[in-house]
């Protein structure tokens, strides 16, 4: 069933396709949507709102609320009629809503400082094309474009491929978007702040490859730009800008070049111009990024093909991408009204034999009642888990096969979990949400509130559960405690929203820790996606159309 009432809150750059993403999947769901458009695009917006009510719609399900967002926006985020959240725009905005309401279900796409890297195995030609799109195409106003260029210290000196680049960002024609041979377009506003500085100031180290200037004195309308030499940890490779500017470093090898991309801390897209496999698989182990893209460019992401969302502090919330086949479900509620239909499972598994001999006892009736009610739901929830890893959750996906370009949907684990003991947890709540956790990979940690004593207590204490839990850590932790180590680990997972303290989802709510807080789920097409985080990765594996080995397959 639907959540709720929905609150839509998209950004001016894509003032059709994120709206209309974030309402069509809202209403999908069943939800009624409060729309607030960015100021700068209310008219699109009005008109995008008019075809829903002319496909059906009623305005009391999609409600228009045009509004300047320092003002009356805060009345909407902090309203407690409002049961979730939907945001596109900057990661300060999405952390200040959760200042305003802590406990809401926020999932936000925020910003990005998003790299390209280009190591000496690379087609010279094909990343200078790739980089000049990625980095200018939108006067750089999109949150994927490239913003960095990180080349390997062979690229970096070799003073063709200077020129070259430079070459190819000043022979964009630059103007007014009504004559259709320029290329680069106008900014939203005449730049400010973090943009004025990177398109006018130049930090220790740096120097202009391409200064950018305003055409014809047009403070709407610049030229591109490229700083040379930005230093690790400084302004420019910190800093998100969202104007026609990039910032170019110079890496080591690649190892280095991955680690300069990860110290940004956002994780929105990121490219690799590399020839080589093996350069490649490496890259894809090591960039924290959400959208991953190989000889190609970091925009221009298709529903589906490669789902749109990032890591770190490009994503707030549970990390489910938009355009992803699992995107609509954290906008509904789900309760279950019987045990989950198992397929057959193939790889044989400790939990897996713990079960089946669970299935045997209870056929003997050798649990007590309320317990065997448990440990029934837990046989059917391990292998509920364990068929949606096979089928679903522990393959990569490419829905469309295209002839020339992988375009994988994957999951990773999210790594440290730590599964949060409540005193109204039941056995089921507390043995699936272990076994999810390992059964996706994560490295589970169960935390129990000091002093608590009861059945849950006990049976992680007793034979079954040592054994269930082996080599497993349990912890007694306050809530302060808890709150102390969010910078350490990667997610909480409690059983149910009303057993969080007040204080956790404030602590949490500073820095966009997402606390995972639904239903314990005997589905596992829904509980494992609290364990894990989406990845899209697209790869242009051609060469100017020729597919290589892969053309003979």
């Amino acid at each position: 069933g639907p959540r709720g009432v929905g609150l839509v809150i998209t950004p001016w750059n894509f003032p059709i396709a994120i709206p209309c993403g974030g309402i069509a999947a809202s209403l999908a769901a069943g939800n009624t949507v409060l729309f607030k458009p960015a100021s700068a695009a209310v008219l699109t917006a009005w008109e995008l709102v008019q075809c829903f009510y002319r496909a059906g719609v009623s305005k009391k399900t999609l409600q228009f609320v045009p509004c300047a967002g320092s003002t009356a926006g805060s009345e909407l985020t902090g309203n407690p009629e409002v049961d979730y959240i939907i945001l596109t725009g900057g990661t300060d905005t999405g952390l200040r809503i959760l200042k305003n309401r802590p406990d809401i279900q926020l999932a936000a796409e925020t910003g990005g400082k998003n790299a390209t890297i280009v190591t000496a195995m690379s087609d010279r030609d094909q990343a200078i094309k790739n980089i000049v799109h990625s980095a200018y195409s939108n006067s750089g106003q999109k949150c994927s474009a490239t913003s960095l260029v990180i080349l390997e210290k062979e690229v970096y000196d070799d003073e063709l491929f200077r020129r070259q680049l430079v070459d190819a960002a000043k022979s964009l024609k630059t103007g007014s978007c009504w004559e259709f041979q320029n290329k680069v377009g106008p900014i939203i506003a005449p730049p400010e702040g973090d943009l004025h500085r990177a398109l006018t100031e130049l930090e220790e180290g740096e120097s202009w490859a391409l200064k950018p200037e305003p055409v014809a004195g047009h403070p709407y309308i610049w030229r591109p730009g490229i700083k040379w030499g930005v230093q690790p940890g400084g302004y420019t490779h910190m800093t998100e800008f969202f104007g026609p500017v990039i910032g170019v470093m110079r890496a080591q090898h690649l190892d280095h070049a991955i680690d300069l991309v990860n110290m940004t801390g956002y994780g929105l897209t990121s490219g690799l111009e590399s020839l080589d496999r093996r350069e490649q698989e490496k890259w894809k182990a090591g960039v924290r990024a959400g959208n991953l893209y190989i000889n190609k460019g970091t925009t221009g992401a298709i529903v589906l093909r490669q789902p749109f969302g990032g890591m770190g502090k490009s994503a707030l919330g549970a990390g489910i991408k938009a355009g992803s086949p699992n995107y609509v479900y954290q906008f509904m509620d789900f309760a279950e009204t019987g045990y989950p239909a198992v397929g057959d499972i193939s790889a044989d598994s400790h939990l897996l034999r713990m079960v089946n001999e669970w299935q045997i006892d209870l056929r003997w009736n050798r649990f007590d009642t309320d317990l065997a009610r448990d440990l029934e739901k837990v046989v059917y929830a391990v292998k509920s888990y364990l068929y949606w890893w096979e089928q679903e959750f522990g393959r990569e996906h490419d829905h469309f096969h295209l002839r020339g370009q992988d375009n994988h949907l994957r999951y990773l684990p999210k790594g440290r979990v730590v599964v949060r003991i409540h005193e109204k947890d039941s056995v089921f709540e507390v043995l699936a949400r272990i076994a999810a956790a390992r059964i996706t990979g994560c490295t589970a940690t169960v935390s129990i509130p000091p002093g608590l004593s009861n059945v849950v207590t006990a049976f992680l204490e007793s034979h079954h559960g040592r054994r269930f839990f082996r080599n497993g850590e349990i912890v007694e932790q306050t809530d302060q405690r808890l709150c102390e180590i969010m910078g350490e680990i990667d997610r909480i997972r409690y059983a149910a929203a009303d057993r969080v303290p007040a204080g956790v989802y404030e602590k949490a709510a500073e820095t966009g820790f997402y606390v995972s807080r639904t239903p314990v789920y005997m589905e596992g097409r829904l509980e494992l996606l609290q364990y894990l985080q989406e990845q899209a990765v697209s790869n242009n594996y051609h060469r100017y159309g020729n597919l290589g080995e892969r053309g003979l397959i």
